[in-house]
């Protein structure tokens, strides 16, 4: 991959946030009390101006009790169609803060929750990226699908077809 498809800083700080919110459903990963990785997905509610990631859970859920034993989690965005990928090592807390839910509740919450805001146990969970990687297309996804066409007749490796960004706080 050539140095100008890498995104460091800002810019890939703007990218990621355009992506996570963008593809929205992510598969957190914790450990279980057994030291076991489970993953389970999670409809991202907003990635703010710190670059916290937010969800609602509630706190009567194992992935509460593992995030509370162990804060390190794994979110993993993937956009196949449009050949996106984000991938985010951090940590993770509950939080209770009413303000925030009432930020970032919408009424199509209301599957999970059934009385909405008000709901027993509601909590939202924030995830602070410690790494943060994405991939993408360059190009487009033709321009990616002919470079990778002919890196196959050429027997060549492709070049310049996709967009790497890093993010390390």
């Amino acid at each position: 991959m050539s140095e100008n498809n890498e995104l460091t800083g800002p810019e890939a700080a703007a990218r990621v946030k355009e992506l996570v919110e963008d593809i929205d459903f992510t598969m957190l990963t914790t450990a279980d009390a057994d030291g076991h990785l489970v993953s389970r997905p999670m409809s991202t509610r907003e990635m703010d101006e710190n670059g916290d990631i937010w969800f609602f859970t509630s706190d009567d859920t194992k992935k509460v009790d593992e995030v509370e034993a162990d804060h390190d989690v794994g979110l993993s965005y993937l956009d196949a169609k449009g050949m996106r990928f984000v991938s985010v090592a951090g940590t993770a807390r509950v939080v209770h803060d009413r303000a925030k839910m009432e930020q970032l509740y919408t009424p199509s919450l209301d599957i999970w929750f059934e009385d909405g805001l008000d709901t027993p146990g509601i909590a939202l969970l924030k995830v602070t990226p410690r790494e943060t990687e994405f991939w993408e297309p360059a190009h487009g996804k033709l321009v990616m699908a002919a470079g990778m066409l002919k890196a196959l007749v050429t027997r060549d490796t492709p070049d310049d077809t996709m967009r790497h960004g890093k993010i390390s706080r």
